[in-house]
């Protein structure tokens, strides 16, 4: 991002009256995204020419996606390619800053592009969820903080979660020169050590587990609970959901990496031992690995669509049926 040139930050603090609430804010110093710069948005509606969606990063303003702009192939569904709810990725094609008109695009944006802006958007969103409180407990205008605060660290660091991070080693010489009233920096100082603590590994491996033998969907529940019960009474969180049959995800959180990995490792046996003898198999499709923030978000979007998509099927087998049922009729 570029930010303009601009005064040294004075430190002062729009506070709020008595019956003043916190509004909500951007979390950039500039209104509008660049030009060919990647947003993350959030669809909101679906029309016959376009999808309409709030920009997350400048306080929900709203751009279209035309359905042109969807997709390099010829588009069957839309629904396969966009939805109501959704958080997408996309770029910035057209901008005209005085109507407000922001026109952007899916299909120019390539896999490379995706890691970089997940990082920064979930980077920025950590920066807002500090921000916001910190004016709700100083009962500080949001923006009037953003100024003071986080923007002159994003032009100062290249992010202000970065400059958080580095407040770590040495909190006055990154908050010090902001000239911050002492209420504020002590929430800010406090704030950030809090959120910042060291977070949990999360560990994550996909599997198939299938048998065809007459305990068959039982057979599979209790090899599932074996695997659960193996790790009882351990301090990591250990979770196993269906993700779409017959694969199942594993995922455990630990502050140890290694512990983490062992724990998935062992549920993984245990399931496998459990199913083998009932006459049925597990395949381990995605190995034990620790999965990072974006790569975390990258999964769950993936995880979603592999849902949906069997929906989908779903309903056309229904459909066929129902078209087969009218045909017997007739």
């Amino acid at each position: 991002f570029f930010f303009a040139a601009m005064a040294e930050p004075t430190g002062k603090v729009q506070r709020l009256g008595e019956n003043e609430q916190v509004e909500n804010c951007r979390f950039y110093e500039q209104r509008y995204p660049s030009l060919e710069g990647f947003v993350m948005v959030r669809v909101k509606s679906i029309s016959a020419s376009a999808a309409y969606v709030q920009l997350m990063e400048y306080n929900n303003i709203e751009g279209m996606i035309p359905l042109t702009e969807l997709s390099r192939r010829r588009i069957r569904s839309v629904n396969k390619h966009i939805r109501v709810g959704k958080t997408e990725i996309v770029q910035v094609f057209r901008l005209d800053e005085d109507k407000g008109y922001i026109d952007l695009s899916k299909k120019k944006v390539t896999e490379d592009d995706l890691k970089p802006c997940e990082t920064r958007y979930n980077k920025a969103k950590d920066v807002h969820s500090i921000m916001t409180h910190v004016a709700k407990e100083c009962r500080c205008n949001l923006e009037s903080l953003y100024q003071a605060v986080a923007w002159p660290l994003y032009r100062k660091y290249g992010h202000a979660y970065d400059a958080f991070g580095a407040s770590f080693a040495d909190s006055e010489k990154v908050l010090g020169p902001l000239g911050l009233e002492e209420d504020i920096k002590e929430k800010l100082i406090q704030t950030i050590q809090h959120r910042h603590k060291a977070q949990p590994f999360r560990v994550r491996a996909d599997v198939e587990v299938t048998c065809f033998k007459y305990e068959g969907i039982d057979a599979i529940r209790e090899a599932l609970k074996a695997g659960e019960r193996s790790v009882e009474g351990n301090e990591c969180a250990l979770t196993i959901r269906l993700l779409a049959a017959p694969t199942y995800v594993i995922v455990a959180n630990s502050v140890d990496k290694d512990d983490g990995l062992a724990l998935v490792e062992k549920a993984i046996e245990s399931i496998k031992t459990e199913i083998s003898a009932k006459g049925g198999q597990l395949k381990v499709t995605k190995a034990a690995a620790v999965v990072h923030m974006e790569d975390d978000m990258k999964h769950q979007t993936e995880d979603e669509e592999m849902e949906e998509d069997e929906e989908e099927e779903d309903e056309e087998d229904e459909e066929d049926d129902d078209e087969d049922d009218d045909k017997n009729d007739d």
